[in-house]
């Protein structure tokens, strides 16, 4: 019988969880390790069937029957190897490739490809301890990494002549070629990565298939990957997934982190089950194989704009793999630090710390749409209440999504609609009132124009104004209404140094020494007073 080609039926064992599957035809409680359901192959009460997520493999122990996603389809659909691989493809959203045998050029070109790269990567570990791998040796020190590490994650360095193409000159060039490790140019064959610390990837077999160099000039792009060969895929490689496989399964959870250093110090430093995409680009293919592995997964970037950004496509990755067993978590590593710089000025104990008080996916979207939306105001509201519906209904699992959607109904109901009566409680300066006309145009301008009521929040909220209430429209582009907002605050916030310095002359006739704090005051008034006078020019 032809096969298809064995790197399409890895990838959707990589893909699709055996529980997946399985449970589409037979119901399975989790118990231990392992899920449970009474066997589809033959009549019993008492379940004996037992699907191990992690193997991807299930077993019977009533009848024998004993296989993995590709046997269960073909025995519990009665369809033949080529329509159980179609059924497979249509779930994990990929499309069949040619029904073919694997000739046996190719498996002995795959085979030189492996051969090439451990080659590659035994010439840049002895390039590393050589002379003029010195600044990479010292970098890599300096970053904490020991002997013993570097040779476990066979860490190397690429010098600046053409090692490589020098090394392979007689093999054949297409072949050279195809790995990536060299490229030709006008005067012959050239090395891809030159002057590189050099970090082999491996793939899930522990197999080495590319590499990532990183620039030790401080030149941009900070770290370069081997481009797209037949044998590596960046969308479907995660680094540090050979290494951290059982770890995960121990642990019963993966960590995330968004490097290959800080992937490396974790799983040395009491976080083994860490990994890293390759670069920032986190896809559905990485939360697939991961999800595989186990569904519990804590994101752990930067607490800087481009970590949190990289957190929320990361949480839009995730939904649609979320299961009632799932629990994700998102840890951030603030004060511009990563975790490499945790573990090694402050300690496992400190990085603990940082896991261990991850928020959940539920309030980590709560968080987004309270952020992202200015929830004070009518139109805010309703925007953050679709963002959080767009977000739930990538869910696939319908009564999962149906107990978000109840958590967030919840939420609004007590918070969002609550909120003025809340916010009044806690304002503790007591301004004047202001007049009807005022009144109606901050709604007005609330409500048209809900970027300016975002930015402006924290002082609207001192107004004790009904935003709900119904005003007319008025005709006031952005740029004057947010002219209008910023000198009512510059009024309030004049009327109040005013009445601070009021009470401070009765302080000092009193004969308190509070002449400066007068001064300071004056100083204050006098510059409000200006941006004032240049708010109405302008």
């Amino acid at each position: 019988m032809a096969k298809y080609d064995r790197n399409f039926t890895d990838e959707l064992r990589e893909r699709l969880s055996i529980v997946d599957v399985v449970g589409r035809r037979v119901p399975l409680v989790k118990k231990g390790q392992n899920y449970w359901g009474c066997c589809p192959f033959h009549n019993e009460k008492t379940p004996s069937f037992s699907v191990n997520e992690d193997k991807g493999f299930y077993h019977c122990f009533g009848c024998g029957e004993h296989g993995d996603i590709i046997s269960f389809v073909m025995k519990s659909e009665n369809v033949d190897f080529r329509g159980a691989i179609s059924e497979l493809a249509d779930m994990a959203g990929l499309k069949v490739p040619d029904y073919k045998p694997r000739p046996a050029d190719v498996v002995a070109r795959e085979e030189s490809f492996l051969s090439i790269m451990e080659k590659s990567a035994e010439i840049y570990y002895q390039q590393l301890f050589s002379q003029s791998g010195n600044v990479a040796l010292e970098y890599i020190r300096r970053r904490g990494f020991s002997d013993e590490m570097i040779k476990k994650y066979k860490l190397g360095y690429a010098p600046k002549n053409n090692i490589i193409a020098g090394h392979f000159a007689n093999t054949r060039q297409d072949i050279l070629l195809a790995t990536g490790m060299c490229r030709r140019g006008e005067y012959g064959m050239y090395d891809f990565f030159r002057d590189k610390l050099m970090f082999p990837i491996f793939n899930a077999r522990g197999q080495i298939v590319a590499f990532s160099g990183r620039c030790l000039d401080g030149s941009e792009p900070k770290y370069i990957n081997t481009t797209d060969t037949e044998l590596f895929h960046k969308r479907r490689t995660i680094f540090g997934f050979n290494f951290a496989r059982d770890a995960i399964h121990r642990a019963n959870r993966s960590i995330i982190v968004e490097g290959q250093i800080d992937a490396i110090q974790m799983q040395c430093n009491g976080f083994p089950e860490t990994v890293a995409p390759l670069g920032t680009a986190l896809t559905e293919d990485h939360i697939a194989i991961l999800c595989k592995a186990n569904r519990n997964i804590v994101f752990c970037f930067d607490g800087d704009n481009a970590g949190r950004k990289a957190a929320a496509r990361a949480c839009d990755i995730v939904m649609p793999f979320l299961r009632d067993t799932s629990d994700v978590r998102f840890a951030f590593v603030t004060g511009g630090k990563d975790p490499d710089e945790i573990l090694k000025n402050s300690g496992t104990d400190a990085m603990k710390k940082i896991i261990d008080g991850a928020i959940s996916l539920t309030d980590f979207l709560w968080n987004l749409a309270n952020t992202n939306f200015p929830v004070l105001t009518p139109g805010g509201r309703v925007s953050a209440e679709k963002f959080l519906k767009q977000k739930t209904e990538k869910i696939a699992d319908v009564a999962l999504r149906a107990e978000y959607d109840k958590e967030y109904k919840s939420r609004i109901f007590n918070q969002w609609h609550k909120w003025k009566r809340t916010e009044r409680d806690v304002i503790k300066i007591n301004l004047p009132d202001i007049d009807v006309i005022t009144k109606n145009t901050v709604i007005f301008i609330v409500n048209k124009y809900p970027e300016i009521a975002e930015r402006y929040g924290d002082f609207l909220a001192t107004l004790n104004i009904n935003m709900d209430d119904n005003v007319v429209d008025m005709t006031l582009d952005e740029k004057s209404a947010e002219k209008y907002i910023v000198s009512l605050k510059l009024q309030k916030y004049i009327t109040r140094l005013q009445s601070e310095k009021k009470a401070l002359v009765s302080q000092l006739l009193a004969g308190a020494d509070v002449q400066n704090k007068i001064s300071e005051i004056d100083a204050k008034i006098a510059d409000a007073t200006e941006k004032m006078n240049t708010l109405i020019t302008i």
